[in-house]
């Protein structure tokens, strides 16, 4: 999508990464690493100083403890951490479950590894899910459940008592869970994130997969991090070791001064994204969209079956190419794309003025 957009010169609300600069501490401190020459092969799982800032980190916003040594994998971004997890875990055969719409990845992730996709439907509009439709996915065939909270592309936030059922879930079929938290301080209107390693009982069955990328806005950094019990562990690093060796040495130092920031700086970040979902969902809904309000993330999740097209696909085509407005086909996010042919993503991780221009087109017509 974002090949098409910058083809017919349309804006940008497809592809998740801001169009505004990062902050300006993290690259004066990545530029202060080249400088001082931190340019050759890390520690294969992460320098010693960041693995010792990410368990600071989560001890300080969570209460929880990790061992930096022996339970923290520095990888190249989260992509490469949920990858390395699924190939270290998952033998050819065994069953994840993943709920459904979900973020593209996981998908092929789950063919490298042999894996098998059992799907949980997340039901709109408040994109939770059935408990018992839950509980009969689980089977003796059940490796690991997939949990992505905040949730890329529906914004749902996973309740403590929806964690709590997985967590219970996880431990009376002796199954992982794998949780996707990349957006863990993108959260509006009072919503919580709840890592479901702190759960009791899910201290050795859970396994954090997280990254800079979205966080602190250098989603090309591929600067993440896998955090997992120590025998977990093992088996993640020595996966991590032959996909790539090691994330990039002189930003693994400058992601220290990233981790390092105040709680202020996580609540900055949420306020002023709040301000950027009310923005879009305003010329969304203006323009005829029925949108679903996100309670966390940086997308909106919208049903476009008002406007007439047979499918999202012919929808997203049509709006790049006669409104100049670039979005995601719902159809991405489902095992079968008649699931989402009503449904259309945007991002709001952009400037004001970005967000701005796109309600401009849409206001000036074509759909």
């Amino acid at each position: 999508m974002t090949r098409l957009a910058n083809a017919a010169g349309a804006v940008n609300l497809a592809q998740g990464f801001p169009d505004f600069a990062a902050p300006a501490f993290l690259k004066e401190a990545a530029a202060e690493a080249i400088a001082a020459d931190h340019n050759q092969y890390p520690i294969t799982w992460g320098i010693p100083p960041l693995r010792d800032a990410i368990a600071g980190k989560y001890k300080q916003t969570y209460g929880l403890e990790l061992d930096p040594a022996r339970e923290i994998t520095v990888v190249c971004g989260s992509t490469e951490g949920m990858v390395a997890t699924l190939l270290a875990t998952v033998n050819a055969g065994d069953e994840v479950i993943v709920f459904e719409p979900y973020y593209e990845n996981y998908h092929p992730d789950l063919q490298l590894c042999g894996g098998v996709r059992r799907i949980v439907s997340l039901q709109p509009p408040e994109w939770s899910f059935d408990p018992d439709e839950l509980r009969r996915a689980f089977n003796k065939k059940t490796k690991a459940i997939i949990v992505n909270t905040p949730n890329n592309p529906t914004g749902r936030v996973f309740s403590r008592s929806e964690l709590e059922l997985i967590a219970e879930l996880c431990q009376e079929h002796d199954a992982l869970c794998i949780t996707d938290e990349i957006y863990e301080h993108i959260i509006y209107d009072g919503a919580e994130h709840v890592p479901v390693m702190t759960l009791p009982g899910m201290r050795e069955r859970a396994v954090i997969v997280n990254s800079m990328s979205k966080t602190y806005s250098v989603t090309g950094w591929r600067v993440g991090w896998v955090a997992a019990a120590p025998d977990l562990t093992d088996s993640i690093r020595k996966v991590h070791d032959f996909l790539t060796v090691g994330a990039a040495t002189p930003l693994q130092y400058a992601g220290v001064a990233a981790l390092r920031q105040p709680a202020a700086f996580y609540g900055h970040l949420a306020v002023e994204y709040a301000a950027r979902r009310d923005q879009l969902l305003g010329i969304l809904t203006g323009a005829g969209f029925r949108c679903f309000r996100p309670a966390g993330a940086y997308y909106v999740m919208t049903d476009i079956s008002d406007f007439g097209f047979t499918d999202d696909r012919s929808f997203v085509r049509h709006l790049i190419n006669h409104v100049g407005l670039a979005a995601v086909p719902g159809s991405s996010f489902f095992s079968r794309p008649e699931l989402g042919k009503h449904f259309v993503r945007f991002c709001f991780c952009k400037k004001p003025e970005t967000l701005a221009a796109a309600g401009e087109r849409l206001a000036a017509g074509g759909l």
